[in-house]
């Protein structure tokens, strides 16, 4: 069955990946790059192409999510995969469902600190940043390396995950959490995971101190660009308008 690690795009959750993967697919807890290849990125150009679906076609491609995870899926063991898809659930088109998804791990980042990452990696401005969060969108569209992929807006895509919330499977992280105490918020991701497994939890404590310890690096190299200055004013202000519930409600406000 699959976890979800779901995140809107910049919010890190490739530290995660990190984390779990050097957690549970080493032998001692060391990261090393290769061991993200075990928490692959969903929806991807490479499995549709694998499966014969037209990435092209949107539709198509809407249609062939969840045999996708059929064939993916282990019934009797779990496997992670990477998302940056709003969860959606609607009659023409469902991101999973419950015969294949176990639960979310779901990383989110303050959205004032969004903004400058996104004009950073898309080479647009702050303005134009604002927009794109604040607006349904897609991601991925016309691109070699990533899968068109449905995102929503900032806003959609943090709620719409949140229905696993009524089924006790679903794991909110907050990034700043994470980089600021990471070893707890680590240790929390762990025992969501037991829990879903429906096993009683044991910490390797070796392997735990060594991913801890190994993905610090990985965690430095994040937060080198991290630290930007605050966004203007306008910007500020309009993000905290259309998004002050969402914000409150994580304390980002």
């Amino acid at each position: 069955m699959i976890v979800w690690i779901a995140s809107y795009p910049q919010s890190e959750n490739d530290f995660v990946r990190s984390l779990l993967s050097s957690y549970i697919f080493s032998k001692d807890g060391s990261f090393h790059s290769e061991l993200l290849e075990n928490i692959d990125l969903f929806p991807s150009n490479s499995l549709f192409n694998q499966l014969g679906v037209n990435i092209n076609n949107e539709e198509e491609m809407y249609e062939n999510y969840i045999n996708s995870q059929k064939i993916l899926n282990k019934k009797d063991s779990i496997m992670f995969l990477k998302t940056h898809s709003c969860f959606v659930n609607t009659n023409k088109f469902k991101f999973t469902d419950r015969h294949n998804t176990l639960g979310v791990i779901y990383i989110v980042r303050d959205p004032k600190n969004i903004i400058p990452s996104i004009s950073q990696d898309f080479k647009i401005t702050e303005d134009q940043s604002l927009k794109f969060l604040l607006s349904e969108t897609f991601f991925g569209k016309d691109s070699d390396s990533h899968c068109t992929t449905y995102l929503g807006s900032w806003k959609s895509h943090y709620n719409s995950w949140k229905v696993f919330r009524r089924f006790n499977k679903y794991l909110l992280v907050r990034y700043e959490d994470l980089v600021n105490e990471t070893d707890k918020t680590f240790l929390n991701i762990l025992k969501f995971i037991a829990h879903l497994g429906r096993v009683n939890f044991t910490l390797d404590e070796k392997k735990y101190e060594n991913s801890l310890k190994t993905s610090e690096i990985k965690k430095k190299s994040d937060n080198e660009f991290k630290k930007f200055d605050q966004i203007n004013t306008k910007t500020k202000a309009s993000l905290e308008k259309e998004l002050k519930n969402e914000l409150k409600e994580l304390n980002y406000l």
